[in-house]
């Protein structure tokens, strides 16, 4: 730090200040954005992973109605964010949205926030990616391989494709979600089609199912699958006409994300059947749901499944090592963090540089946690993937909060519904289901003692943001006055 701190004190720093930086480039239209939030969002694997737990663990049937009521509360917290989209200038998404209505210390104790919880979330899929292409050349080759050989091999793709322009990242993940997609719309329709296991019930969509069993575990579970939901915003620098691309692909991610969540657990639930989904959710959570695929479409579609969850892993992992590069990045060009991150490919035009040290940050991680010989599932995915949801959760209340608080004191002329009354109730859901999720939050981590760790882990670097901001404020105020 004490070098990044000289730095921006020397004469490099006043070069960096004359010369026009340089600038991230796309042409991302809304299509591309919305492939970008739902691949992050891993369609295959909620469905596959999270639905499963969903009603073991949660609320049991009431499952679909976790993800509605998910992206309802989503679809008023994208009301106020894309009101203020058009005053955001750059690619820092929440936390730059928190600066603006909070104030630069909160925006940075974000910052910090976001950026720790995203990290989280990247080692816990690539650690689960490398399970799951461990088991697909298990069932298919007989040949036990270690986990870490395969997620080493997805992030090294994934380090070569964050360091090229994002618009062949977008290309990839758009071929890779219509496979999600297509596998778990003919499985739907068959269940449909067929009548499922003793007819077609509404019963999961009732206020009763919902408020069975552990309603907070359950809706916790359901944002996960929504967790990403900003990166939108943070392709800003990439987008064309972002003032219109960016809130358009975000209503349309909530829309289609919850939509598909919803009518999926709806329909499996009925193709297993409604009084005895409980149950084989509990016995076989892995194979839940490839072995109604079998049932209902075939052979085929079981094995294609457990193909097509390795890639849908990789999607997510792309995805969130973009959001990172372009987190670090962005702190990099406003001198918060070391300027060498905000570095611009001359070619390729991307943060590449910041997805560098994005890459080693995690494949480190990686390298620490394989020798500790820690689960890649139960521990590490669990671990990881529950903290870095509970770090996201709070970003998106802060988030409406700073919404609230910034068209309070806005010129600008905005309707009611959009400046106060969706924010504000998009924070009361968030805040409500935050409370649950930190309520649960030594259940889901499966111990106090690894609860308290993240939690210490999640709550010091916020603070550690903000101690850095006051410090910048104090300090090098020309930095601190410059931090938009």
């Amino acid at each position: 730090m004490s070098d990044q701190i000289e730095t921006a004190r020397g004469p490099a720093s006043n070069d960096t200040r004359q010369r026009p930086a340089a600038k991230l480039e796309g042409r991302l239209g809304v299509a591309q954005l919305v492939f970008m939030v739902v691949a992050g969002a891993a369609p295959l694997t909620v469905v596959v992973g999270i639905l499963p737990l969903m009603i073991n663990l949660g609320n049991g049937i009431g499952a679909p109605m976790d993800f509605i009521v998910a992206g309802v509360v989503l679809l008023l917290f994208s009301v106020g964010f894309s009101a203020m989209t058009p005053e955001v200038t750059n690619a820092g998404a929440f936390y730059t949205y928190i600066q603006k209505g909070l104030g630069r210390i909160t925006g940075l104790g974000a910052a910090a926030l976001a950026t720790i919880s995203y990290i989280f979330l990247l080692v816990a899929v690539v650690a689960y990616l490398g399970a799951a292409a461990r088991n697909v050349v298990l069932n298919f080759t007989a040949v036990e391989t270690p986990w870490w050989i395969w997620s080493a091999i997805g992030l090294a793709a994934i380090g070569y494709l964050g360091h090229r322009n994002v618009e062949l990242s977008a290309r990839v993940l758009g071929v890779l979600l219509v496979g999600e997609i297509l596998i778990v719309a003919a499985l739907d329709a068959a269940i449909v089609f067929r009548g499922g296991h003793s007819g077609l019930s509404a019963e999961p969509l009732t206020v009763s199912a919902f408020t069975h069993g552990a309603l907070g575990t359950g809706v916790m579970l359901a944002i996960f699958g929504f967790v990403g939901f900003e990166a939108t915003a943070v392709f800003r620098s990439e987008a064309k006409d972002p003032d219109r691309t960016i809130p358009r692909a975000t209503y349309a991610a909530a829309c289609l994300i919850s939509v598909f969540y919803a009518t999926s657990a709806w329909a499996i639930i009925n193709g297993v059947g409604v009084d005895d989904s409980v149950a084989a959710a509990t016995s076989d959570p892995e194979g839940f749901v490839p072995e109604i695929a079998k049932q209902f479409v075939g052979q085929f579609a079981h094995d294609a499944i457990q193909v097509l969850l390795v890639t849908s892993f990789f999607a997510c992992v792309l995805t969130f090592h973009n959001v990172v590069s372009r987190y670090t990045h962005t702190l990099g060009h406003q001198r918060v963090l070391s300027r060498h991150l905000a570095a611009v490919h001359p070619s390729h035009k991307s943060p590449h540089v910041a997805s560098l040290v994005t890459f080693v940050v995690v494949a480190t991680s990686l390298v620490v946690l394989a020798l500790f010989n820690l689960d890649p599932v139960v521990q590490i995915y669990t671990w990881f993937g529950t903290a870095a949801t509970l770090g996201v959760i709070a970003l998106m209340a802060v988030t409406s909060l700073a919404i609230v608080s910034h068209f309070r004191r806005s010129d600008r002329s905005i309707s009611l519904w959009r400046s106060a009354i969706a924010p504000g109730l998009a924070l009361v859901g968030l805040t409500t289901i935050l409370v649950l999720v930190v309520g649960n939050f030594v259940s889901l981590m499966g111990g106090e003692v690894v609860a308290i760790l993240f939690g210490v882990a999640l709550g010091g670097t916020a603070c550690g943001g903000a101690l850095w901001a006051i410090y910048l404020r104090n300090r090098r105020p020309e930095v601190y006055s410059a931090i938009r």
